[in-house]
């Protein structure tokens, strides 16, 4: 076969590099590397019998051969058998082709059977030159996933060597399979090269006891994995913090304006009762848009404080970092905390103080974006890692976080919170070496955001009801836009044109501009204008998607809704409706809308709850999607379906502790088979 791999000194194929980007690099890749689909080369159909539309694999011998330039220069063929003639179209070909295709020789072709001017024809059909007795396959052929750089023939010829060669030993214990399943190798070797009386059905949907063999291997190989990194962890060591009676989560505590809800309490206990203990805490904290989450984390911030340990919290933005900032300095601060304040435009003398003040430990708190993981940000004592909207963050920059305290061979507590809830199914599988906790409450005194969805056409009434919103009740309205320059792709109204739109249309009122290439002293000045009530529209990119705050803000508006995904929706959505005052959220779309875009702007006009819209988001997109950067990009789940494999789910979950137990060394080579690298992932 073509060597996957080569030497130093041999350049690698076009073909090689693109292989290596597919993650086709072990035997054990190539032989897992399954077909999207499988063409049947193992019977002829007579021309004459051929129809129209189906795809179909016909045999005859070469009667005419010529080049034509009718419009543009192209290559036809016409082969004959005894039951009828084919015509054979080919736009793109070579000198070559014109040999191999002389009359007189007899050609093989596959392809779709169309009906033309001159006849049934076929363009640009697969083929070959064949004799009488050339063999006909005796499998399905299959079809890979592949690219332009990586021909079919190439690829099933290295996943064909690949299969031969890999170790498909069964390396799990008797019994652990069911025994109705196959053999490891058995499975495979029957997806790659199914027989032509394969049920092409099972084949597709993936029901066949071959794909249910690979499916169950696979989520056992996860399962594993997860509950191995469950137990690594459980065996390092990190500070135990505990509140003192009458200390500052008290003091905190008595301070808020606020009561907390009884999910905030519950989940604050949770949380306190994890730091308590001597093990590294590594818990998600899940919770509706405006559910609360961040006076949880402050009080756990208080705990850890108290304890005598430092606190750092992590967001995505610096909108969002600063949303918290401010937050927790006005419940701290009052209670003799410092608070440092670390992002990429914190610069010069003031940013050396902020590093300064969290080496030696007077900043108790630190709070920031990506800079605060950086290697220049040494802390004293951390003891608790906060980071919000976890999902954004790849593994590699979670990592760094919890490796600032390695230097006293401890980890620090690890608390990630998420405003996308994560389904039941998906928390079993990705999150499996998780402690979750859920805010299922919100507090009290929050109106119901009604949503309705308008097409484009209807853009000049809508802006009349934000006229009508802030002249006659000071109302506060977002309005969002997906890009900020015109694109030639995408006809897209921009921020900056809408915003020159509606300055006009509200005479004598605020307009204010927020998108992401403004300074950050700009993006600033101008939510802080928004906050203080003195404008009356924000008109914004996605930078307001999570953090920003303003309970007199009662209207959204969100242009081209069917170019956001749906948990972006829902994020947005959570900017208005945080007051007691009724809103709003309208979604504009330009239509056609895909099945996609139909299905998303219905989930968001029907519920206003973000388990359920968390739910259809899953079913609309798939986990892979969903997941986001929780596994920088690798799909760990390749072949099972978290709904319709549920039953294999569970037996991988029951049958996971047991093997880890009892089998050791055959759960090791399981993992090593199945993921092999990807497995770190797990464990951030």
């Amino acid at each position: 076969m073509p060597d996957v791999s080569s030497s130093p000194a041999k350049a690698k194929s076009a073909p090689q590099k693109t292989m290596e980007k597919l993650g086709l690099l072990r035997d054990i890749d190539l032989a897992l590397h399954l077909p999207l689909r499988y063409e049947d080369e193992t019977r002829i159909t007579p021309i004459g019998l051929a129809r129209e539309g189906q795809v179909v694999q016909c045999e005859g011998e070469v009667v005419e051969c010529r080049i034509e330039l009718r419009g543009r220069r192209q290559l036809i063929v016409r082969i004959e058998d005894e039951s009828g003639e084919l015509l054979l179209r080919f736009l793109h070909f070579y000198p070559s082709h014109q040999k191999s295709m002389a009359v007189g020789q007899r050609l093989r072709v596959r392809g779709e059977l169309r009906g033309g001017f001159f006849g049934r024809e076929m363009v640009h059909p697969a083929f070959k030159v064949v004799n009488e007795d050339t063999p006909l396959a005796d499998s399905l052929t299959p079809v890979y996933p592949a690219s332009a750089s990586l021909p079919q023939v190439y690829l099933r010829k290295a996943v064909a060597s690949g299969l031969k060669r890999a170790a498909l030993e069964e390396v799990l214990p008797p019994g652990v399979v069911p025994a109705d399943l196959p053999t490891l190798r058995e499975a495979l070797d029957f997806l790659h090269h199914p027989p032509p009386e394969a049920s092409l059905a099972t084949l597709e949907d993936h029901s066949h006891p071959a794909w249910q063999r690979l499916k169950f291997e696979e989520l056992l190989a996860q399962q594993i994995s997860q509950l191995q990194a469950q137990r690594e962890r459980a065996r390092l060591k990190a500070p135990a913090l505990t509140a003192r009676r009458g200390g500052l989560h008290e003091q905190l505590l008595a301070a808020l304006p606020f009561g907390l809800t009884g999910a905030q309490q519950r989940v604050g206990e949770e949380i306190a009762q994890d730091l308590a203990r001597p093990q590294p805490m590594h818990r998600l904290l899940q919770g509706d848009v405006g559910a609360g989450k961040t006076v949880v984390a402050a009080l756990a911030a208080a705990v850890a404080i108290d304890a005598g340990w430092q606190c750092a919290l992590m967001a995505p933005t610096e909108i969002l970092a600063e949303q918290h900032f401010r937050k927790l300095v006005g419940w701290l601060e009052p209670l003799g905390l410092k608070v440092a304040w670390l992002t990429g435009s914190v610069k010069g003398k003031a940013r050396q103080r902020m590093l300064d003040a969290a080496a030696d430990g007077s900043a108790q708190l630190v709070i920031g974006t990506h800079a605060v993981i950086e290697d220049k940000v040494k802390f004293a004592k951390l003891g608790l890692a906060i980071i919000d909207e976890q999902h954004r963050f790849g593994v590699a920059q979670r990592l760094a976080l919890r490796k600032k305290l390695a230097s006293m061979a401890l980890e620090p507590h690890m608390l990630m919170m998420s405003a996308t809830p994560i389904p039941r199914t998906l928390a079993m599988t990705y999150f499996a070496d998780l402690d979750v906790s859920t805010i299922d409450e919100l507090p009290p005194g929050r109106t119901p955001i009604v949503t309705k969805v308008f097409a484009d056409g209807r853009r000049d009434n809508v802006i009349e009801r934000i006229r009508d919103e802030v002249e006659t009740r000071a109302a506060q309205a977002y309005w969002v836009c997906p890009l900020i320059e015109e694109s030639e792709a995408l006809d897209l109204k921009n921020a900056i044109e809408t915003h020159a739109e509606l300055s006009i249309a509200l005479p004598g009122r605020a307009v204010g501009l927020l998108h992401g290439r403004m300074k950050p002293a700009e993006k600033a000045a101008v939510m802080a204008e928004f906050s203080a009530g003195r404008m009356s529209v924000l008109v914004a990119t996605t930078v307001i998607e999570v953090g920003v705050d303003v309970p007199n803000a009662s209207l959204m508006v969100i242009e081209h809704a069917e170019r956001f995904g749906l948990s972006q929706l829902h994020q947005l959505r959570g900017r208005v409706g945080r007051g007691a005052v009724a809103s709003v959220c309208v979604l504009l779309y330009t239509g056609p809308l895909s099945q996609t875009g139909k299905e998303r702007l219905k989930a968001m006009a029907e519920t206003n709850d973000g388990f359920e819209i968390a739910r259809r988001d899953l079913d609309i997109r798939g986990p892979g999607e969903f997941m986001g950067s929780r596994q920088s990009g690798a799909e760990l789940l390749r072949f099972a379906d978290l709904q319709e494999d549920a039953p294999l789910l569970q037996a991988a979950r029951q049958l996971a502790p047991a093997l880890l137990d009892r089998h050791a060394d055959a759960a090791r080579r399981h993992v090593e088979r199945w993921l092999g690298t990807k497995a770190e992932f797990l464990k951030a």
